[in-house]
């Protein structure tokens, strides 16, 4: 596939990204696809067999962004509980390793899609599995670290589902006791500012 191939199948799933999160996936429909990137309709079928496999490269990229970024936050060095949440919180600071509004559309998407539904509890089946593992590693009993991360898991759902807006100051500020409520623990002013400096100009 050229550049300017590869260029323009962005274009196309850029599209069907921005109608799946502003309208829904019923919305993502060729023709109107096609007016909103301002190519032939034909051009569609450069890059994909039909809609079908235009809607399942948009759930790819979820589980690639979304799922997967979120594991490989879970596993990044931490010396301690505290640090290794700050590591997952990124994931609630940065749309370049967590897509919020994706996340929500996949999962209005699901309740109509059984086959989806699947794939989204096998996703919010590993995420929950990486989270407890942060415990685990810091020596938290299994039954509990499952708990902690469940706790942690819908909140975030939670997050999502009630799309919260507050200003990054504030998400800022909340982080500390989201941690102490999480883990039992406080993180020291260290662990936050070590946290705050990836975070800020």
């Amino acid at each position: 596939m050229t550049q300017d191939e590869t260029n323009t199948e962005a274009r196309w799933l850029e599209a069907a990204y921005q109608m799946l999160t502003e309208s829904g996936v019923d919305a993502v429909k060729i023709l109107p696809l096609a007016k909103r990137v301002g190519l032939a309709r034909t051009g569609f079928y450069w890059h994909f067999k039909d809609r079908d496999a235009l809607l399942d490269a948009m759930i790819r990229r979820w589980e690639d962004k979304n799922t997967g970024n979120l594991i490989a936050r879970t596993e990044a060095y931490a010396e301690s509980i505290a640090e290794a949440m700050f590591n997952l919180f990124d994931c609630w600071l940065d749309n370049a390793l967590f897509d919020g509004p994706l996340d929500l559309a996949i999962r209005n998407w699901a309740r109509n899609d059984p086959a989806l539904q699947a794939r989204l509890d096998q996703a919010d089946s590993r995420r929950l599995t990486a989270m407890t593992q942060i415990f685990t590693r810091f020596d938290y009993p299994e039954a509990e670290a499952k708990v902690r991360a469940m706790t942690m898991l819908y909140t975030q759902i939670g997050y999502l589902s009630m799309q919260i807006e507050e200003s990054m100051d504030t998400r800022f500020s909340l982080m500390p006791d989201y941690i102490k409520v999480f883990t039992g623990t406080t993180p020291t002013n260290r662990e936050f500012d070590r946290f705050m400096a990836r975070h800020t100009p």
